[in-house]
């Protein structure tokens, strides 16, 4: 404590508070506090799991506040982690507060383990955080690092999404990337293998996006704003961003899914509303929730357990937002 205290400037009393998880000291603090102690090679909380000789039974969840599937999974974590004997504690990633700043947040407060829903994109990181905590990610895979991950077979899902369209007929299917969120690349190239698969590499085309609603409707404004002939279907990364797509095509005086077919992915809550009824993939985030705690509970038992990949079948959920073409 007294090498902690040193780093930081502060005393070694507070240093102790700190390890105890008392009340006595500012959030900035804590964050110095703790990160000089990972600097001098502690395991996040080592120093107050030696003061406190107990076991928190707590698990840190990381989610985006404003990602739905996220909500649901969240939705599925809590019952389970309360049948297994933990508590759960949330961390929002926001816009103004990074991944890395929720993810260390958390580490500050005493979390056994963490639930990572969508991950952080840099693997180097991760592949620092696995060896510092038990450490399960959802909806994104980290290979040849030592934290286990929970995942749909994206691939299959868009290939799934990509076969339904072109039996409706369709050839002209455009595609709205997810940008650097959880899942979006490798949909991405999967829906690039799909198209060349059923022998369409010339229609391929990707309007760079994100998954947001924001980012739909601007790929929405950039396609009619060209003049030129609209694709007749469109996949976009995930339900948010089709939805943002499908309002403004809507406000814009076109059919959906009589001008244009659009399918998304994740099957959320507002993708069955009957307003809405988007054609979409299924992740059962019930079920992801069940193996992610169960996952994060094995590695606090088993900590020199290999790393796994638990990879779920997805689901193709036909609605009314996609048709054959019209012409």
């Amino acid at each position: 404590m007294s090498d902690v205290a040193a780093r930081v400037g502060v005393s070694r009393a507070l240093v102790s508070l700190v390890f105890r998880n008392e009340p006595g000291a500012s959030e900035q603090t804590r964050e110095k506090i703790f990160a000089a102690a990972r600097e001098l090679g502690y395991q996040p909380d080592s120093a107050a799991r030696l003061l406190a000789r107990s076991r928190s039974q707590v698990l840190g969840v990381l989610l985006t506040v404003r990602n739905m599937f996220h909500a649901e999974l969240v939705e599925g974590i809590y019952p389970v982690a309360e049948r297994l004997g933990y508590e759960i504690l949330l961390s929002a990633a926001l816009p103004g507060r990074d991944k890395r700043r929720a993810i260390e947040a958390l580490l500050g407060h005493r979390c056994e383990g963490l639930l990572l829903l969508g991950g952080h994109s840099d693997a180097d990181y991760m592949a620092d955080l696995g060896k510092r905590i038990p450490t399960v990610v959802v909806g994104h895979r980290f290979p040849a690092t030592p934290v286990d991950s929970v995942h749909v077979a994206e691939a299959k899902g868009v290939r799934q999404i990509v076969d339904h369209l072109v039996g409706l007929g369709h050839s002209s299917i455009l595609h709205i990337d997810g940008g650097d969120d959880a899942g979006a690349v490798e949909r991405r190239r999967a829906y690039r293998t799909a198209m060349r698969r059923h022998g369409l590499a010339e229609q391929i085309r990707v309007l760079p996006g994100d998954h947001t609603e924001d980012s739909g409707a601007r790929a929405a404004q950039a396609l009619l704003s060209e003049g030129t002939e609209l694709p007749t279907a469109v996949f976009a990364s995930n339900d948010r961003c089709a939805l943002g797509f499908m309002d403004s095509i809507r406000r814009a005086g076109l059919d959906v899914p009589g001008t244009i077919s659009v399918a998304g992915f994740d099957d959320s809550h507002l993708a069955r509303l009957s307003h809405i009824d988007l054609t979409t993939i299924g992740q059962d985030p019930a079920r992801q929730a069940e193996l992610a705690v169960q996952a994060v509970v094995k590695r606090l038992t088993d900590p020199e357990m290999p790393p796994r990949e638990l990879v779920l079948p997805p689901r193709l959920v036909v609605r009314g937002t996609t048709a054959p073409p019209t012409s």
